[in-house]
């Protein structure tokens, strides 16, 4: 039968776990393993980690950063009524990309439920948050975020880079989804066309642009200028190539001063 022992080395007092047992008629104690200590009354037990056992693994530290950051500039108030769940995307999004249908086992191996406050995560609400987005005036959904973030980090707005590129589906149901000039030229996929500005000096979006894949470079420039009239953008240049030239684009841009 074992049981526990103090031992007392200088002020310090050690617990073993040890047994009796008889040698030679006599009754001595054999040590079997440490158990812990004891300080300010309190007993602290210690453990080998191969004595420990992994039940569950939750995904924490990385999201704990990205919920800090939309809180710090209010995304939450931006989003509306499904600002939880399209967080969720957007956090999954940024560290392990996850389709809808998988969102529901990826959620389980996260605390989201404690930062968003969110009981339990489905893909009708899911859906539910894209429409609304769709729905939204994505302009002024941007507008209103880069504003916010604008005044938090105190950014600079007196240059703006934007490039487009694009992108291929595999689906055939998207509206935007055309034939295209695919830049990794491949024929016969439908090919959207995504534009993002961002902050010359730090490099933060300033706002994204979709197009559909057979969109002209100059009619996405003319959307570009457009698009400028809406931010509080100082005077500067606008430098692009030959490609998207047009008539109508160099007076718009004159206009812009």
């Amino acid at each position: 039968m074992t049981f526990i022992r103090k031992y007392k080395r200088g002020n310090k007092v050690y617990l073993a776990e040890v047994e009796g047992h008889r040698v030679g008629g006599k009754v001595v104690q054999r040590f079997i393993r440490y158990v812990g200590k004891e300080a300010d009354g309190r007993t602290i037990l210690s453990t080998s980690i191969s004595d420990a056992e992994v039940e569950e693994v939750k995904i924490y530290g990385p999201l704990l950063v990205l919920h800090y950051l939309a809180e710090e500039i209010g995304l939450r108030e931006h989003l509306g009524g499904y600002a939880n769940e399209i967080l969720s995307m957007v956090y999954a999004h940024c560290l392990d990309y996850q389709s809808v249908n998988h969102m529901q086992q990826w959620f389980q191996r996260t605390d989201l439920n404690m930062m968003l406050d969110l009981e339990q995560l489905t893909e009708s609400r899911l859906l539910s948050g894209m429409d609304f987005l769709e729905q939204t005036d994505s302009d002024q959904l941007q507008r209103a975020i880069f504003q916010s973030v604008k005044e938090k980090y105190q950014l600079q707005n007196s240059g703006v880079i934007y490039d487009v590129t694009n992108t291929y589906l595999y689906g055939k149901k998207c509206p935007l989804g055309k034939l295209g000039h695919d830049k990794e030229g491949v024929s016969g996929r439908p090919l959207i066309q995504i534009g993002l500005g961002v902050t010359q000096e730090e490099e933060i979006p300033v706002f994204h642009k979709t197009f559909d894949g057979n969109s002209a470079d100059a009619r996405t420039l003319q959307d570009l200028i457009t698009t400028f009239r809406r931010y509080d953008l100082k005077s500067g240049t606008i430098i692009y190539d030959r490609g998207i030239t047009s008539s109508r684009n160099v007076a718009d841009v004159k206009a812009l001063k």
